[in-house]
């Protein structure tokens, strides 16, 4: 290899090595801002969000009260679809319209993609909406799902309800090591210990196929009613004719 090549290739690898040092000391300050936060670790325990996701829509979020609905937030993002109508023709819903936080909303559909490989709720909506309409417009439903969820989350300051105690446990373990805390040695268990031990672990999953099934028989007998009957339903509720 000439030398002029050998040199720029070194040059490129001391750069990575920088940027590598510069990520890490995000990692770390990220880390550390989040251990008091409150609506950080609530996130966390949703399948399929991690701390960069958790940490990155409390930034872009702030104050939940801001939004007074779900839907709100979920505009916000950037994710509620357009409705496109003309004249007196029926509305039609088309592509999300991406107005928004673009950086939040790519982190829901990163969150949206890992949950959605995962037992559970999300993965039964999921799998039910990719039937109808394909892999991508379902990655797209599951982190809208993701984002009114987190504003029932935050605004009822609920955790999730079928959060993997596990799970969550080895999150919060992860981002104390990012911090710097220490690694614990010894014989005495910590809140991981079920993390790694695979009975456990497929006990946990066991709660969660079942939280996925109890979805599905759920929807199961849910037939959406067409736009007609929807209309007569609407004018027996109001009286009109």
């Amino acid at each position: 290899m000439p030398d002029d090549e050998r040199a720029a290739i070194q040059r490129h690898i001391r750069e990575l090595d920088r940027l590598g040092d510069d990520l890490r000391v995000l990692d770390r300050e990220i880390a550390e801002s989040a251990l008091d936060d409150a609506a950080i670790k609530r996130l966390l325990t949703i399948t399929g969000v991690n701390l960069a996701v958790a940490a990155g829509l409390v930034a872009a979020v702030g104050d939940i009260g801001r939004f007074s609905s779900p839907q709100k937030l979920v505009s916000y993002f950037g994710l509620n679809p357009r409705v496109r109508q003309s004249g007196l023709s029926a509305a039609h819903h088309g592509r999300i319209s991406k107005i928004g936080r673009s950086h939040a909303r790519a982190m829901l559909v990163e969150a949206a993609s890992a949950a959605a490989k995962t037992p559970g709720p999300l993965h039964a909506f999921f799998v039910r909406i990719r039937a109808k309409r394909g892999h991508q417009i379902a990655a797209v439903a599951v982190a809208r799902k993701l984002a009114v969820l987190c504003w029932h989350m935050l605004t009822k300051q609920e955790d999730y309800l079928w959060a993997r105690s596990s799970l969550v446990a080895h999150k919060m373990r992860s981002m104390g090591l990012q911090t710097g805390k220490p690694h614990k040695k010894g014989n005495r268990r910590g809140p991981t210990y079920a993390y790694n031990v695979k009975e456990l672990w497929n006990q946990a999953m066991r709660v969660a196929e079942q939280a996925q099934k109890g979805y599905e028989h759920f929807v199961e007998a849910w037939r959406p009613r067409p736009p007609k009957e929807r209309a007569r339903g609407r004018e027996a509720l109001t009286g009109s004719n």
